[in-house]
């Protein structure tokens, strides 16, 4: 089966839908999958559920899909570094669903291992909890979370062999690894591809059979969300 392809476009090809929802993986501007999101904001999709951390910061990332008003939901956990986040949700232009990070991580590793739904006590007593079933163990009260299960998702990868066992760099797993597994389909998007072989089989972070789509998306322009510079004093 193939599975590396020479471009986003080609890899997207034939996957997207108006009002599909896609897993995400990223932390902020780390380990996001740029090519792959560039290409679905050139597709003009729309109406997308996007399950991810955080949307990426105002026309970065997964930002830029909301600068263009292609997404309709976000199951996010973090949204304080992007301006027209906040703006299309005050204005009741974007639905969002706050999602506890433990939680969302939680509830797409759920999805990805077939698992419809999970207690936890994270988010009882608070509007986390507002209309969800809870269920008391123990004498302590959990709230019922449902696994996601989304039509793709998009992952940023450091290093995959040819049949697409991939590794993650450092910091850059963050949600990359349990959104991969929540899709019916996963599309990788990889710095470096290398053959069978190359890869220390204990140091795989991701097994090629969830991987059934991959690009090599290098080189990449380092982006820093946030540049803190101090003044030099005059001598």
């Amino acid at each position: 089966m193939k599975k590396i392809y020479s471009s986003a476009e080609e890899a997207l090809d034939g996957l997207l839908f108006d009002g599909m929802t896609i897993a995400a993986g990223g932390f902020g501007l780390c380990g996001i999958p740029e090519r792959l999101i560039d290409a679905i904001q050139a597709s003009g999709v729309k109406d997308i559920t996007i399950a991810s951390n955080n949307a990426g910061i105002d026309n970065e990332g997964l930002g830029k899909l909301l600068r263009t008003k292609q997404v309709k939901k976000m199951i996010s956990s973090y949204v304080g570094e992007n301006k027209e986040f906040e703006r299309q949700f005050l204005a009741g232009e974007l639905e969002v669903e706050f999602t506890p990070q433990g939680t969302l991580a939680e509830r797409l590793r759920a999805g990805g291992a077939g698992i419809a739904g999970f207690y936890t006590k994270t988010g009882v007593g608070t509007v986390v909890a507002e209309g969800k079933e809870t269920k008391v163990f123990d004498g302590e009260t959990y709230v019922l979370e449902r696994g996601i299960r989304a039509d793709l998702s998009i992952i940023k990868g450091w290093k995959a062999d040819e049949s697409g066992n991939l590794i993650f760099r450092k910091t850059a797993r963050n949600f990359n690894q349990p959104a991969a597994t929540s899709g019916k389909v996963c599309i990788a998007e990889v710095e470096e591809i290398v053959p069978v072989g190359s890869l220390d089989p204990d140091c795989i972070h991701l097994p090629s059979i969830y991987v059934k789509r991959m690009i090599l998306g290098a080189p990449y322009d380092k982006k820093i969300e946030f540049r803190t510079v101090r003044q030099l004093e005059a001598a």
